[in-house]
């Protein structure tokens, strides 16, 4: 039988549930183990795919196309986990569930209550994710302990060990142990409210991962572990990481958190540690023979997890190349400024980010021209590459005013738009297109290269408009090169210039297929043309 690990958060928002879940998943994976991992959200929202990027961080997109929060992208980067639909639940998608049941007539008529109804559905939405062959199942319950929004997620859960057998769960809390910095002393009265409060609600934490600035005494351990009713070995400090998230599971098995789960929940298959491959890493990570500086241009480049996926896409390339990666972040809005566009030429390559349904084109069209004029290494993302078939029909192609019908319904020249053919590759009936797809490469393109010769791909994308396809041969004529597109070659998925240094648009989304220890090759590509450069000068 699978065995259950449930996360949840104390004391204040934030403090790295995903992550640690992450960490703990990676770990229990090099220990033989086939996890699976998910994420229950107390919000109420139905689509996590429409949450702003400022307020709640990047949207991550799956392969099956569902659009989930960023702690998604933890766990599929630190494991190998398969992550599908049943990976990702919001309250509101677990309460429109149960109305649909009581619309089909499943409750014969009871009152539809959240005990047992909502927590029941929370509790199967639990089960769906185990597969024949999995071992573990590692369940984050998001915000935190106290919340009233969370509190049906509580319940199910403390239900959980009742139903498969206590001996088949482990619960792990996550709490902030506070640092007075005038005081110069740690505070544990938070951290043992936090797990009182848990324990109000009937469940006892089996492991206390402390979130520090500082180290804890094993009298400070002690302290916490008696109050808390934990023992002291099952306290396990997880201090501020300042230089690399990627040090958090190495400093996990510090504490010999691995082997503690796997001692509680008495795993007899789990094989001895080894974390070479993540050790090698982060040694990468502290000893880089290069550096290099990279600009990212995006509508809310002031929020770095609006673009997470893509800052560690980045840093990944950069471990691949011994490569230390300066990232400065631009709004595009600020680029009409002489000041930005200044900073942006300094840069040794550019990367344009994509964006979804926002307004601040011209922005991300003036940063693609600075990078085509200039000879900077760019990559444009979704939008990117949009915007930079713009910036080159404009100034290139001498189409005036052409635009996208997104922003631009009347632009003389929409070269980008809504396409019919484009309908057939939509889920569900609508106009996006989301999930995996195949990408087919042009043959001797700097996209084919990047991919070692691989002539196919499988991607994931998130895009509502494409390249209209009657600019087709006349973008081709004027030097712009379209070298990836979907199987029937309908759908215009990247771009090129062959006279820069390195100029790469496409249409998909490859932050979202880069792990550390198997960086995306277009990022290794942009990371090695952005060095080229940089020794040529």
């Amino acid at each position: 039988m699978a065995k259950f690990i449930f996360v949840t958060g104390g004391v204040v928002s934030s403090l790295g549930k995903g992550l640690t879940c992450a960490s703990i998943g990676m770990l229990l994976e090099h220990r033989g183990l086939n996890v699976r991992l998910q994420k229950f959200e107390p919000y109420i929202n139905v689509n996590p795919g429409l949450l702003s990027p400022a307020q709640h961080g990047e949207v991550y997109v799956l392969d099956d196309g569902t659009t989930t929060d960023l702690d998604l992208g933890h766990y599929e980067r630190f494991t190998n986990t398969k992550l599908t639909w049943s990976s990702s639940w919001t309250t509101g998608q677990i309460y429109q569930r149960v109305f649909e049941k009581e619309n089909r007539g499943e409750y014969q008529g009871a009152a539809v209550q959240v005990i047992p109804h909502i927590t029941n559905e929370i509790k199967q939405c639990i089960m769906r994710n185990i597969g024949s062959d999995t071992d573990v199942v590692i369940t984050e319950i998001g915000g935190t302990v106290g919340d009233i929004e969370s509190l049906p997620h509580m319940e199910a859960i403390r239900q959980f060990a009742l139903d498969v057998g206590k001996e088949n769960c482990l619960y792990i809390h996550l709490a902030l142990v506070p640092f007075l910095k005038a005081a110069k002393e740690l505070k544990t009265k938070p951290t043992q409210y936090s797990v009182g409060q848990l324990r109000q609600i009937g469940i006892q934490p089996d492991i206390l991962i402390c979130r520090t600035e500082v180290s804890l005494s094993q009298e400070e351990r002690s302290k916490i572990g008696l109050f808390c009713n934990i023992a002291t070995d099952a306290v396990i400090e997880e201090r501020d990481k300042d230089f690399s998230i990627y040090e958090v599971p190495l400093s996990l098995t510090e504490n010999k958190l691995d082997q503690l789960i796997v001692d509680k929940l008495c795993i007899t298959k789990a094989v001895p540690l080894d974390l070479s491959d993540w050790r090698e890493l982060v040694y990468k990570l502290r000893n880089p023979q290069h550096e290099i500086t990279v600009a990212v241009v995006g509508e809310f480049a002031g929020y770095r997890d609006a673009y997470k996926s893509t800052y560690e896409a980045i840093e990944h390339a950069g471990v691949k190349r011994n490569t230390r990666i300066r990232i400065f972040w631009k709004p595009s809005r600020e680029i009409l400024q002489s000041d930005a566009k200044y900073e942006l030429k300094k840069a040794n390559a550019i990367i344009l980010s994509g964006s979804f349904g926002e307004s601040d084109i011209e922005g991300k069209i003036e940063s693609v021209r600075i990078a085509r004029e200039n000879n900077i290494p760019f990559l444009g993302i979704g939008l990117g590459m949009q915007a930079a078939i713009i910036e080159f029909a404009r100034n290139v192609m001498k189409l005036e005013n052409a635009n996208s019908t997104e922003y631009d319904k009347d632009t003389p020249h929409p070269i980008i738009s809504l396409l019919d053919e484009h309908r057939v590759y939509t889920r569900n009936g609508g106009t996006l297109k989301i999930g995996a797809d195949t990408t087919v490469f042009k043959v001797g393109s700097k996209i084919h290269a990047a991919y070692d010769k691989n002539q196919l791909a499988y991607e994931r994308f998130r895009c509502r408009y494409e390249f209209n396809n009657q600019y087709r041969e006349q973008l081709e004529r004027n030097g712009m090169q379209i070298t990836s597109t979907s199987p029937d070659s309908l759908l215009v998925q990247g771009v090129e210039l062959s006279n820069c240094n390195w100029f790469v648009g496409v249409q998909y989304h490859p932050e979202f297929k880069s792990q550390p220890t198997k960086p995306h090759p277009l990022f290794v590509a942009l990371v090695d043309a952005a060095i080229n450069v940089l020794k040529n000068r």
